[in-house]
């Protein structure tokens, strides 16, 4: 039996790949061999920074939080500690976008957590 070297499984499956290396520059976008080894570290790091990016977004989060949580007169880590004191249970993205879109609410947040630290 002779052996099948341009089957449709085989092109389906290189055109899959060169599909996936669309926008690569070079070889790598029409040369089926540097393209499988750059699609599959692309799709690596994508893998990666999809965890990544919740990590980005917290700091993201808690830097906002910070800068608005300053203009009180109190810093991150004792907002935090007064949210916990007082029972407020909001997530930190949804205090940042309350101290971005909504300050007065925030500002009554704030002054909850600071009765909170003085009791």
């Amino acid at each position: 039996m002779s052996r099948a070297i341009d089957g449709t499984k085989r092109n389906n499956r290189r055109a899959k790949i060169l599909k996936l290396a669309k926008g690569f520059r070079g070889d790598r976008k029409s040369n089926y061999r540097p393209a499988k080894d750059a699609v599959v570290k692309a799709l690596d790091h994508a893998y990666v920074d999809r965890h990544d990016k919740k990590h980005t977004f917290r700091s993201l989060w808690i830097a906002r939080i910070n800068a608005a949580v300053r203009d009180e007169g109190l810093s991150y880590s004792r907002f935090i500690d007064g949210c916990l004191k007082a029972g407020i249970t909001l997530n930190r993205k949804a205090l940042s976008n309350m101290a971005i879109e909504d300050p007065t609410a925030f500002k009554a947040v704030i002054a909850a957590a600071k009765t909170a630290l003085k009791a």
